[in-house]
């Protein structure tokens, strides 16, 4: 309808005032609910051309358009603004389509592959809050891509190297007592990032005691024995010594096996797996073949930089003195092996916290500069932070919101509320336990992707499963309301097939919001934006509850009434559903 009108705006204008408008020139919008209406045109644009006032435009190229589109029946102005109102039995002919239509709202297949990159945890110490942000909203902004018509690639780096390794090492050398996740009882990866903290500690103390001895604190910081004998370990690490492998490769499987295990949980997964360990020096080749070619220069130390002042950035090092490689040095090497393995890619996004924003504007810099033409499809899926009521996180301190601990609360609290409100008859214990982790692990989810990604945000586990409110538990309520509803129909034998009927506003509404779906879904994928899908199935749940409280379905008389608002309530759990799994969250049928 938007481009019949829009059409018609230009074959008005013509008509009207012997005007030659270009399409792009005719600015479309839904009707504000203020205003009657459903769709409105901008006429200030065409101000020019009528030599009349905004009004008197508008009222020309309404009685036009009224006049040339039978299922426009009747239009209003509002200053600058032209409202047209559509007739139900258009609304009725969209709704007959969207209920027909399989995987309603997902765009066909448009050739193109993505690769989205997200958690990339550390091996030293376990996930925590900010690493579910971060997995939710890179595997949600993989699936609404999907739902783009894109085939996507999802993706972590997992950095397993570095000082920051050996310093959980050192301390389970120094500390542990051959301690394993089998004698603990513990997680693999909260066992490492046990003894991380332990490290943190150990160190701290002995930076104290020379301090007390007489030596400065940044001094004191390099001496300190411990992180002298991390810094053996990295060395021997880097020389491939036996025994250090050994240790680095044990510790390292018990973290991913813990990892494994949250991501299970977390309902999120990979298609491909790369390892710091592995991609640390594919940079050094690109660095040494860009100093060759003058793309890059060398100071009197030996070290290697990007000259970027033609871009108002400073300049980066990419080799330090010593030879060896950054983290830039690092991902412009991987960026190009990813390429390279996928010669189709046409998109690669970096899900990835905004205090790292300077460190991804350099990368696609310096790409660029290297003459890497789909550098410009790099993106980085810049998002704000999570912190507590009580401020910030530090997992050296050990005062980080684990992210296991932090899925059990939310289920076990979840669970708590289920069984006060009650509904569970005739569910098995395993069903129940099921609903129990779909309705805390579903709210977990929608609370942190509702915010737009660029935001900071507060997060309040006991808000995130409330029954009122934008939250998840309030939108899987609403589906399992619909599923009830129908099961009862089902029940009672009414009928879901319908010739014609006669809708109400209530119902016209609900039409528009659910032919809205297939925009919502572009648009989120535009902006790479899991908080667009959010909001809109919220909007549509309160709309549907608004429509289910004032109208009693099953009492209806006329059966033609009654089978369409049973297609329609069904219709309305579909795109319901379909937008929850965008978010990864799942929608139960009883609650």
């Amino acid at each position: 309808m938007e481009k019949r009108i829009i059409n018609k705006v230009v074959e008005g204008l013509k008509h009207l005032y012997d005007a030659e408008v270009d399409v792009k020139q005719v600015q479309i919008q839904k009707t504000r609910k203020e205003f009657d209406g459903d769709l409105t045109v901008v006429v200030f644009p065409f101000l020019r051309a009528s030599k009349k006032s905004p009004e008197q435009t508008a009222e020309d190229l309404g009685g036009f358009i009224q006049s040339n589109i039978d299922e426009v029946i009747a239009f209003n102005v509002v200053k600058g603004f032209l409202n047209f109102s559509i007739s139900s039995d258009y609304w009725l002919g969209v709704f007959n389509q969207i209920a027909l239509t399989e995987n309603y709202g997902h765009q066909k297949s448009s050739g193109k592959t993505v690769m989205v990159e997200y958690c990339s945890p550390n091996t030293n110490k376990p996930l925590h809050l900010g690493h579910l942000r971060n997995n939710f909203l890179g595997y949600s902004v993989a699936n609404i891509l999907k739902a783009n018509g894109h085939k996507v690639v999802k993706t972590q780096i997992i950095n397993d190297r570095g000082i920051h390794i050996c310093k959980s090492m050192i301390a389970w050398q120094k500390l542990g007592e051959g301690e394993t996740p089998e004698s603990s009882g513990l997680k693999g990866d909260h066992l490492v990032g046990k003894y991380y903290v332990a490290f943190d500690k150990e160190y701290k103390a002995e930076i104290q005691e020379l301090i007390d001895g007489g030596m400065e604190k940044a001094e004191a910081e390099k001496e300190a024995p411990i992180f002298k004998e991390a810094q053996v370990m990295l060395r021997k690490w880097e020389d491939g010594d036996e025994e250090v492998k050994a240790l680095w490769q044990k510790m390292n499987t018990w973290v991913y096996d813990g990892f494994e295990v949250s991501f299970k949980t977390m309902g999120v997964d990979f298609d491909e797996l790369y390892y710091e360990s592995d991609t640390y020096l594919l940079g050094k080749g690109v660095v040494a073949e860009g100093l060759a070619k003058k793309e890059f220069y060398q100071k009197e130390d030996g070290s290697v930089w990007a000259d970027l002042s033609d871009t108002k950035l400073d300049d980066k090092i990419l080799l330090r003195s010593d030879g060896t490689s950054v983290y830039m040095t690092q991902d412009i090497g991987t960026a190009i092996e990813r390429y390279k393995k996928h010669e189709d890619l046409s998109g690669l996004i970096y899900t990835v916290g905004n205090e790292q924003n300077h460190h991804f504007k350099v990368l696609f810099t310096i790409l660029k500069k290297l003459g890497y033409a789909w550098a410009e499809e790099c993106y980085h899926l810049s998002y704000g932070m999570i912190e507590l009521p009580d401020g910030k996180m530090k997992s050296r301190e050990g005062t980080v919101v684990d992210a296991d601990e932090l899925m059990e609360m939310i289920v076990a609290d979840a669970k708590a509320m289920t069984q006060e409100r009650g509904h569970l008859e005739g569910m098995s214990e395993t069903e129940k336990e099921e609903l129990y982790s779909t309705i805390g692990l579903g709210g977990l989810k929608y609370f942190l992707l509702k915010v737009d990604p660029k935001k900071g945000m507060i997060f309040n586990p006991a808000e995130s499963i409330d029954l009122n409110g934008n939250t998840g538990p309030f939108i899987q309520y609403a589906h399992a309301r619909i599923q009830s509803l129908l099961k009862k129909a089902e029940s009672l034998g009414f009928s879901k097939e319908y010739d014609t009927v006669e809708m109400n506003a209530k119902e016209q509404e609900l039409i528009k919001l659910v032919n809205d779906y297939p925009s919502v879904i572009k648009e989120a994928g535009k902006l790479y934006s899991p908080a667009i899908v959010s909001n809109y199935v919220f909007d549509l749940v309160k709309e549907f509850n608004n429509f289910y409280q004032t109208v009693d379905i099953l009492r209806e008389e006329d059966q033609q009434k009654l089978a369409f608002r049973l297609c329609l309530s069904q219709t309305i759990a579909k795109v319901i559903k379909s937008s929850m799994m965008l978010l990864g969250v799942k929608v139960p049928d009883k609650m």
